[in-house]
């Protein structure tokens, strides 16, 4: 079925489920915040939440930091989580 016909919440539910798999897993994200700004940085999926997922990153003059994004942020392709060797997507059902 193509992932269009999918309802939304399915596959949100699915991307929660994707990524609870992976926590402790390191990562590359990709970040589009608008205004042609995109942000990268790698770092470990550390928790998982009912509405969000949070990303423990290392920043290169500061100390560790965590940011947070949503399932809708992976659904919208507003984030892109892919392995920081290979480039590989972590999703790629979704794409």
């Amino acid at each position: 079925m193509p992932l269009s016909e999918i309802p939304q919440t399915e596959v949100v539910d699915r991307i929660k489920s994707d990524l609870e798999t992976l926590v402790g897993s390191k990562m590359r994200l990709r970040a589009n915040l608008g205004r042609c700004k995109i942000v990268e940085r790698e770092g470990i999926l550390e928790e998982i939440h009912p509405n969000l997922f949070v990303v423990k990153v290392d920043e290169e003059k500061e100390r560790p930091r965590r940011v947070s994004y949503s399932y809708a942020d992976v659904l919208t392709r507003t984030v892109e989580l892919t392995h920081p060797q290979s480039g590989e997507n972590l999703l790629p059902w979704l794409h």
